[in-house]
């Protein structure tokens, strides 16, 4: 995580004041449900929060405390006694340290959850704005980075569009998915605790309980969330990834806004390279290295160790923080596409029209060749094209044996640019809905 690639919202939930700012709030609402119950007094759970509710918790003393103490939530429960006074020993009754950590750690991944999700609805919304605005402008489809058949550039980011609203469907389950509270004392049995302040606990912080816990919240959830941040990780390079290869010169079909004063090249100055997009490339590496250290965190000595917890102060913030960076840039690539039909129109036709060699095919097996012949027939006339030698159109009306299927006319109807794209209304009804 640095500043580079970082918002400040997203890097506000890893901060330590706002991690301490948790850990108080679970304490305090446990302090809560403790008194209700007769356990502490409730003038002490008043006290707790009265002293440090406003509290601005002093980093550098948890650290230094930290430094003899060895142990982090003794380090913050020790400032928070000088904070709070001697209602103070009335805090942490029957807890362990993994109920305060893990239930900050999905509080804090909720919330960061929240954010991504709403980054998505960014890149959405730009997608479905630019699909729309090119729904019908014609582009050649590659496969194997090859001319296949012509498609257009409204469908390319029409599937961009569908991928990210999958992409928002798994980041709501996953944010569910992680959205669970632990306090259940040592070993998760609820011996020190009743299980009536988990649930206070929960519902005050917006999470659900967790339905048995062994002192932690077991880490599959969590290798959920972060594979699905890999997912998405994933989503935005395959869009990137698009938009760098329509970028070479010798496409060219559209690329990656250029401002005023910007620079391309500190050695070539007529260069105009995708960055952004490049960048997106490598950001999505760094996230989806998150997720085989959270698929190996899953795995725990019997009750409890904290073999995963060095792992999590660390992808946690890098991976909330640089997918949300990543979203966020690519909303606005798209949003700024600079867009070139003509020469779309140009690669369409660059191969003289064996773009349509499919239309061919199938026109002479409905005339009565079979399909194997008809392969033949049209693959002989493609292949000269192919080397430049001569009119895809103009061979076939020449060859006598496509003759006796197909007259002039009929060849000519093969060619048809518009008949690719019949169907275009029903694929954006399903990708965009009715309206």
């Amino acid at each position: 995580m640095i500043p580079r690639y970082s918002r400040p919202e997203m890097v506000s939930i890893w901060e330590p004041q706002t991690r301490f700012k948790i850990w108080f709030e679970i304490e305090a609402h446990a302090a809560d449900a403790l008194a209700e119950l007769g356990v502490i007094p409730k003038d002490a759970a008043k006290t707790i929060w009265a002293k440090a509710k406003d509290a601005v918790f002093n980093v550098e003393r948890i650290d230094e405390i930290e430094r003899e103490t060895k142990h982090d939530v003794i380090a913050f429960l020790t400032h928070l006694a000088e904070i709070v006074g001697p209602e103070a020993r009335f805090v942490h009754q029957g807890m362990t340290s993994s109920d305060v950590l893990d239930t900050c750690l999905n509080v804090q991944l909720a919330r960061a959850a929240d954010i991504l999700i709403a980054d998505t609805d960014k890149v959405l919304a730009a997608l479905k704005t630019r699909a729309f605005e090119h729904k019908m402008t014609p582009t050649i489809g590659r496969s194997h980075g090859i001319h296949a058949e012509p498609v257009t550039f409204g469908l390319k980011l029409a599937y961009a569009y569908a991928e990210f609203t999958r992409a928002k469907e798994r980041l709501i389950a996953a944010r569910k998915e992680i959205a669970t509270c632990a306090i259940s004392g040592a070993v998760g049995t609820f011996a020190q605790i009743d299980p009536r302040v988990e649930a206070h606990v929960a519902k005050a912080m917006g999470l659900t309980v967790e339905p048995i816990s062994t002192q932690v919240i077991p880490r599959d959830r969590h290798a959920m969330f972060f594979a699905t941040l890999g997912v998405v990780a994933s989503s935005v390079e395959r869009l990137a990834t698009e938009i760098r290869h329509m970028q070479r010169t010798e496409v060219l079909e559209a690329e990656e806004f250029f401002s005023e004063g910007q620079k391309g090249s500190s050695a070539m100055p007529h260069k105009r390279n995708p960055v952004l997009t490049e960048n997106l490339t490598g950001l999505a590496r760094i996230v989806r290295s998150a997720v085989t250290p959270a698929l190996e965190n899953v795995v725990l000595w019997h009750e409890r160790d904290i073999s995963h917890s060095s792992v999590e102060r660390i992808i946690g913030p890098d991976a909330t923080v640089t997918l949300d960076f990543a979203l966020n840039r690519l909303a606005g690539v798209v949003e700024k596409l600079l867009v070139y039909p003509a020469n779309m129109q140009k690669n369409l036709d660059r191969l003289g029209g064996l773009v349509h060699s499919q239309r061919l095919l199938i026109a002479l097996t409905q005339k009565g060749a079979s399909r194997e012949d008809a392969y033949k027939l049209v693959q002989r006339n493609a292949m000269p094209v192919w080397r430049g030698e001569g009119d895809f159109q103009s061979l076939l009306k020449k060859d006598a044996d496509v003759k006796k299927y197909l007259s002039d006319k009929e060849i000519e109807e093969q060619f048809d640019l518009a008949y690719h794209f019949k169907h275009v209304d029903t694929i954006f009804k399903r990708v965009f809905g009715a309206s």
